[in-house]
């Protein structure tokens, strides 16, 4: 197609590209778990906070919406490895705390997640992947600063 051509040389989808495919490639190696590269962060989440945490703390850490994270969490609560209970300091919120088997899940998804960073920072090496993520950091924050002139220029 006329399009490829612009599509190879095109940082957006490039970026969106590799994303996609590297979460594909991650879900391969968690299905053994029966999870999602999502829902694997969300319960590593969990599982490594000190305290309880509310879906907007995780919408945060994450960016992205409450919606996105409430979708994630009736999945993981849907295989009993996640609850929501009423937050005692304001009734209007949860806050997700792990079942037992959400724990033990929790242990290996974590391991199994560390032992990626650890192949790729051994196959490409920290230093090279540090200095890719410094210039994915820069195309953002242009990308955030083109789409601001953009909202601006609308207004």
């Amino acid at each position: 197609m006329r399009i490829e051509s612009f599509l190879r040389q095109s940082p957006a989808f490039q970026t969106s590209r590799i994303a996609r495919r590297i979460e594909a490639s991650l879900n391969t190696f968690l299905k053994q778990e029966e999870l999602t590269f999502s829902e694997s962060l969300m319960l590593a989440a969990i599982f490594l906070e000190k305290k309880r945490v509310s879906p907007s703390d995780l919408a945060r850490t994450f960016e992205t919406t409450r919606g996105n994270v409430s979708h994630v969490v009736s999945s993981l609560e849907a295989k009993r490895l996640v609850r929501r209970r009423i937050n005692a300091e304001d009734a209007r919120g949860f806050l997700l705390e792990l079942e037992p088997a959400g724990r033990k899940r929790a242990v290996r998804v974590t391991a199994i997640l560390d032992r990626m960073q650890t192949l790729m920072e051994k196959e490409i090496g920290t230093t090279r992947l540090e200095a890719m993520l410094r210039q994915m950091t820069e195309v953002e924050q242009l990308c955030s600063r083109l789409r601001t002139a953009g909202d601006s220029a609308h207004a």
